[in-house]
């Protein structure tokens, strides 16, 4: 069975080269928005099903649905399993037809997010959570998979860029739709909601999506465009899996991976405790919390977009120095939120500055560095290695985060009175130690 989904998710054939360098031309410009489409706004929407648990936690604690240490078991449930995902199927994204791969990742997760609405046990909500952790791995290794495919070495920055966008439409959709739908209909329709969407952004993937340009007969991306570093390259199926191995070898990978997993401690700790905290420490409503929040992704956006641009066009493709000016800002910007005056205006300027910078940060520790350092044919397996830390990083953050918490929590008649000061000293720390790590890379250049 094993290998029969294995060969059901395969890449297709290289199929004979066209000969209409006209036909070529059409056929690549058609695909690429369309890839660039599915991959930017199906894996944003996507998103909805992974983070709509941090929008309906504090329902379930007051309902006695759950106490937060149980919403951290079951929250860390989901980044453990991505990030066993997120390595493992790295892998793999590199032998597969996204088109299949990328659908199947979203369907599947949608499935499990409607599920989700339906249980009240801890083991089955984690086992239920794990498993869409598990479905949502697949989708940043074929993101990145499909880009490189499609887009040539001197555009991946701004590509990159644009699809690292993602990451805030998920979470600002996430926090506009979900807080919505909670205020209104209630925490289960807060699980059931965006189960639906995943299922459609499954029928809208299946529709754009296509697998590599060989495999419909197109020349490789390198040769359309004209663009190699060092002269045409071509590898052979039988030795991906020995240049996959040789990122590991790479000492600037396993730094990265570090620098990634601590600012996914503090990147987490926002999406997954950040309307709690906004509700409990500054007394705001649900929807002025998520509407904080959904301000933060906004921000993100241009984030994303302004990082890929600035770091190949004013650094000459260098991430290290725009990696320390996106830091700056991340960091001022939690300082100002946890520390700065606790009005509405300057709520918002911090989460601005924190969600450009966070944003930047994601895009490059979390992927855009990595796949600079290492071979273009190993983009989903370095993904992977980058990928696992992260989520460890995030999962460990979600179970210390909830003991936290909860251990700083007192209940006095009815009302349940939150200490926060300690864990927000943890989640300030990671942004430092990432910030530094990656400094370290200062010399570090883009892979010839």
């Amino acid at each position: 069975m094993a290998r029969g989904l294995l060969g059901f998710f395969a890449t297709g054939p290289d199929l004979p080269e066209m000969v209409d360098r006209s036909l070529i031309d059409t056929l690549y410009r058609r695909y690429r928005l369309r890839v660039m489409i599915a991959i930017t706004a199906g894996y944003g929407l996507i998103y909805i099903c992974r983070l709509a648990l941090g929008v309906v936690k504090k329902p379930l604690i007051d309902q006695g649905v759950f106490t937060p240490s149980e919403l951290g078991l079951i929250g860390s449930a989901l980044f453990w399993t991505y990030a066993i995902g997120k390595l493992t199927n790295g892998f793999f994204a590199d032998h597969a037809d996204i088109r299949k791969f990328m659908t199947a990742s979203f369907l599947l997760s949608g499935l499990c997010c409607m599920l989700m609405g339906t249980v009240n046990l801890v083991w089955f909500a984690a086992f239920v959570w794990g498993l869409n952790g598990w479905f949502q791995s697949f989708g940043a290794p074929s993101g990145v998979v499909a880009m490189t495919s499609w887009f040539s070495n001197r555009e991946r920055g701004r590509m990159y860029g644009i699809w690292s966008t993602a990451h805030s439409i998920g979470e600002g959709a996430t926090f506009l739709i979900v807080g919505a739908v909670v205020t209104w209909m209630g925490w289960r329709a807060g699980f059931w909601v965006p189960g639906l969407i995943g299922v459609a952004v499954a029928c809208f993937a299946w529709i754009l999506l296509r697998d590599r340009p060989q495999t419909m007969g197109l020349p490789a991306v390198a040769d359309w465009r004209n663009d190699h570093y060092t002269g045409p390259v071509r590898v052979e199926q039988s030795t991906v899996l020995k240049i996959q191995l040789s990122i590991l070898k790479l000492p600037a990978i396993w730094i990265l991976a570090l620098s990634s997993a601590l600012i996914y401690v503090t990147r987490y700790a926002i999406n997954s405790w950040g309307v709690l905290y906004l509700q409990e420490a500054r007394g705001l409503s649900l929807p002025t919390a998520a509407s904080l929040l959904f301000v933060s992704t906004l921000a993100g956006i241009g984030g994303a977009i302004a990082y890929g641009f600035l770091s190949d066009k004013l650094f000459a493709t260098r991430r290290p120095p725009a990696n320390l000016l996106f830091a700056l800002l991340e960091l001022i910007g939690l300082l100002l939120f946890f520390f700065g005056p606790t009005s509405l205006p300057m709520m918002y300027l911090a989460m601005i500055l924190f969600g450009l910078g966070m944003t930047g940060l994601v895009t490059s520790l979390g992927g855009l560095f990595a796949v600079d350092v290492a071979p273009k044919r190993a983009a989903g397996a370095v993904m992977g290695v980058i990928g696992v830390f992260s989520y460890i990083g995030a999962a460990l953050q979600e179970n210390v985060s909830g003991a936290m918490i909860e251990a700083h929590m007192t209940t006095v008649g009815d009302d349940k009175i939150y200490d926060f000061g300690p864990v927000i000293w943890v989640w300030i720390g990671a942004s430092v130690l990432s910030m530094l790590l990656a400094a370290s890379l200062w010399r570090t250049r883009l892979r010839d």
